[in-house]
């Protein structure tokens, strides 16, 4: 599928929220042949920070005021309209981006998929994580390892003082709390190293009070290769632990601290910025957080790839002007909104749930 070539494809943001604000408007913008041409925000804040950070984007009040506006629609709005926004693109003839995670059931993460293929429109899913760098590390490293029986995957902080918002107090129909919300990067990324799920088994709480959402979870996968992952997503804990421990039957690559780009993002930095990460390079990591591979008194240390969530959007440039594949399609995210159905059923229920084949 591909889009008719022009020399920058104005692309139209619905949301100015975290996501957009600090992950997708920063990343359209550094991306050449894409301009940000409006953002939809009806909070007064929000649009003078657009108008400052963007000068040339205009603001409007609806997802609707983008059809006539843009050549591209990115939906980082609130989960629950991922689908309903989504949907109103594509039936507008335009090439979306979604937010993580696509939707709050694999059917209507489906559904989105069959609706672009039957329009031939571009339909990308923002699971920028597959470019962290320290996941980048451990793929280069897999035959190192061996066979990989374990692979173990945190994603965890220490807020004890809710923020507020629907991600942690809004219901169900929201699609929030932290198994959605982290674990969309951690069952992706489980999915893209280890393969298809067989079977799933978590565990979700509320820890805090005022909270209405999980705020602390854990997923154990079963990948049909054989492999188990063990995935934790926590907003409580005091002390982090490692980012990766992967566990191979000839070595094992164990790696602390989460990748550092967000931070950069959120600080104002930007791919190609010549300064950006003290002049090493955007995604550069210091050697003090490198990860280690080897066994127990015989390891050494491994040079974090740099990371580059700049790739997604040359991706998604690069399906629009020459018919390549979304950097990451609508059918892998739907994979794993199946493996977060099934979490969220075993967190219910307490047993082992199997995750039907897509």
């Amino acid at each position: 599928m591909s889009f008719p070539d022009v020399a920058e494809y104005r692309v139209g943001l619905a949301g100015y929220g975290p996501a957009g604000s600090f992950f997708h408007a920063p990343l359209i913008a550094a991306t050449p042949g894409l301009r940000l041409s409006a953002v939809v925000t009806r909070d007064p804040a929000k649009a003078e920070r657009v108008r400052r950070e963007h000068p040339g984007a205009e603001v409007v009040a609806d997802a609707a005021d983008l059809w006539d506006r843009s050549d591209l629609v990115v939906v980082a709005s609130p989960n629950r309209t991922h689908v309903p926004l989504a949907t109103e693109a594509l039936k507008a003839g335009l090439p979306v981006v979604v937010d993580k995670p696509l939707a709050g059931t694999a059917a209507d993460a489906r559904e989105l998929a069959r609706l672009a293929r039957e329009r031939d429109l571009m339909l990308a899913v923002f699971q920028n994580r597959r470019w962290d760098g320290d996941f980048l590390t451990l793929r280069r490293l897999l035959p190192e390892l061996g066979r990989v029986h374990r692979f173990e995957s945190r994603f965890e902080r220490w807020r004890p003082v809710p923020k507020g918002g629907w991600r942690e107090t809004g219901g169900p129909g929201e699609v929030g709390g932290t198994l959605y919300d982290l674990g969309s990067h951690l069952v992706d990324q489980a999915l893209q190293l280890f393969g298809p799920v067989s079977h799933v088994y978590a565990e979700a709480d509320i820890r805090r009070a005022g909270v209405s959402n999980d705020d602390d979870a854990f997923v154990a996968l079963t990948h049909a290769s054989g492999t188990r992952s063990h995935l934790w997503m926590s907003a409580v804990a005091a002390r982090l632990g490692p980012r990766f421990r992967v566990l191979g039957s000839q070595a094992a690559y164990v790696k602390w601290g989460l990748d550092p780009q967000e931070d950069r993002l959120r600080a104002g930095e930007r791919p190609g910025d010549p300064h950006a990460f003290g002049g090493a390079g955007w995604g550069a990591e210091a050697p003090e957080r490198w990860g280690r591979l080897g066994t127990e008194g015989d390891d050494r240390p491994v040079p974090t790839e740099h990371g580059a969530y700049q790739l997604f959007y040359e991706g998604v440039l690069a399906s629009l002007r020459e018919g390549a594949p979304p950097p990451v399609t609508a059918d892998s995210a739907a994979a794993t909104v199946a493996v977060l159905e099934a979490a969220t059923l075993s967190a219910g229920t307490g047993q082992v749930v199997p995750v039907p084949e897509g």
